[in-house]
């Protein structure tokens, strides 16, 4: 290698080395990606930072006697780094297709051609028949070298002969973004097998690197377009689910005759009602998370004008004396609404509802619990589509989430977990326990 093609090489270990570094900050700081793919893109880009390392560490070194042992060790690793790119594209392509990985023919068959290129990279430290290091750190290829290099041009091979036959399972930027990378490291490794041409590959890689990345953002671009779509649509099936005419006929009518039996009382229950209108309208033109506590205000607001309605058949407890975190808008109050809506039956026992929140190691929670009849399998559509807004906002935009389950002795439980990362440090004045 001459000192010119030492110099390039080094300058294209910095290029992956940046492309892998925009690579690791997208896949762990970029919200929404899905598990599987956020592992499997940090597992890539650590493989390639390992690349980047054996490739400057081999131009540093190159040309300077008495290093034979380190340069040993770098080629060692060089080869050995560099393959494992192979079986993680396959996997990658398997799991764009739709394939089970552990039961895809593809992937046993790259397996095998990686194990035996592991086990001839073992056999190279033994013997100069496939490479050898000169007293001058010159690296040369020997007579079997075609054999220990073979084995990963299969590899390529193979997948390329997989994305060609899978085309149609796969979207055109993936198509475009495999092609990106397996068609210039397939044709620069069939060449190296029989040509010292080591610039090839580097650049091969770099092509690789920069499709990976590319692919990974191209997908949080679009995953944000789809939010900033299903946030807007939200919107009007809020607005929809949460003004329910009757509820408002209702509570009306309720300060219509408040007026006369109890003056008073109907000017709280037109001060509390105001009050929940006005959460709902502001809930509906936030794009932003809210302190718990004005969360709590408003399912309050909510709960008073609803204790006047039923008079003594609704009964709630409060236990939230942590509200020291964010939760998107509309997040407690529908879920109290639904325990109300699907929990009250005028034949039955009161409705109790229990309203808590607990700091926990990995952020907060709230816990909505009734003795109701339950409306987690209820077939009501409106109240399924207000679950699933709740339990996609959370998800949007502040990665927590809802579960539900039924209750011992009747009822349900709603659980919302708020990751640390929705923590807020502006709601410091604790909510009082108890009605």
């Amino acid at each position: 290698m001459e000192v010119s093609e030492s110099f390039a090489y080094f300058l294209v270990s910095i290029v992956v080395l940046m492309i892998m570094l925009m690579g690791l900050t997208v896949t762990i700081n970029m919200p929404g990606i899905e598990r599987w793919s956020r592992h499997f893109f940090f597992t890539f880009f650590c493989v390639l930072s390992l690349c980047c390392c054996t490739f400057i560490a081999d131009s540093l070194i190159y040309n300077k006697p008495g290093l034979e042992a380190v340069e040993w060790g770098v080629i060692f690793f060089e080869h050995l780094n560099v393959s494992l790119l192979i079986p993680l594209l396959t996997i990658y392509l398997l799991h764009c297709c739709g394939q089970e990985i552990t039961k895809s023919p593809l992937f046993y068959g790259v397996l095998l051609t990686w194990l035996f290129f592991v086990v001839m990279l073992n056999a190279a430290l033994t013997t100069d028949r496939f490479y050898y290091v000169t007293e001058e750190l010159q690296y040369l290829r020997g007579p079997l070298y075609a054999l220990l290099l073979g084995p990963l041009s299969v590899g390529l091979t193979l997948d390329l002969i997989a994305l060609i036959v899978w085309r149609k399972r796969l979207s055109r930027k993936y198509i475009f973004g495999f092609l990106l990378c397996l068609l210039p490291m397939t044709f620069s490794f069939w060449l190296y097998t029989f040509f010292f041409l080591p610039l090839y590959i580097d650049l091969s890689i770099v092509l690789c690197a920069f499709s990976m990345f590319g692919i990974i953002l191209s997908d949080q671009t679009e995953r944000y377009i789809r939010q900033q779509q299903e946030i807007a649509h939200q919107r009007a099936s809020i607005m929809v689910l949460q003004m329910r005419p009757h509820f408002i006929y209702n509570t009306m009518m309720s300060i219509y005759y408040l007026c006369d039996q109890n003056p008073k009382m109907a000017q709280q229950v037109t001060l509390d009602f105001t009050a929940y209108l006005r959460k709902n309208l502001s809930a509906i033109a936030s794009e932003n998370l809210i302190p718990f506590s004005e969360e709590l205000e408003h399912t309050r607001a909510y709960l008073a004008v609803e204790q006047v309605q039923f008079e003594d058949s609704l009964f709630v407890e409060y236990d939230t004396l942590h509200t020291q975190f964010e939760v998107p808008p509309l997040t407690l109050q529908p879920i109290v609404e639904n325990a109300v809506k699907h929990g009250m039956d005028p034949d039955s026992e009161p409705l109790y509802i229990t309203i808590r929140t607990r700091e926990t190691e990995s952020g907060s929670e709230i816990i909505v619990e009734d003795n109701g009849t339950g409306f987690g399998n209820s077939s009501d559509d409106g109240q399924h589509i207000a679950l699933k807004n709740i339990r996609q906002r959370l998800e949007m935009m502040c990665g927590g989430n809802i579960t539900i389950r039924p209750r011992e002795g009747g009822g349900t439980v709603v659980r919302v977990t708020i990751p640390k990362q929705g923590l807020s440090s502006q709601s410091m004045i604790p909510a009082s326990a108890g009605v």
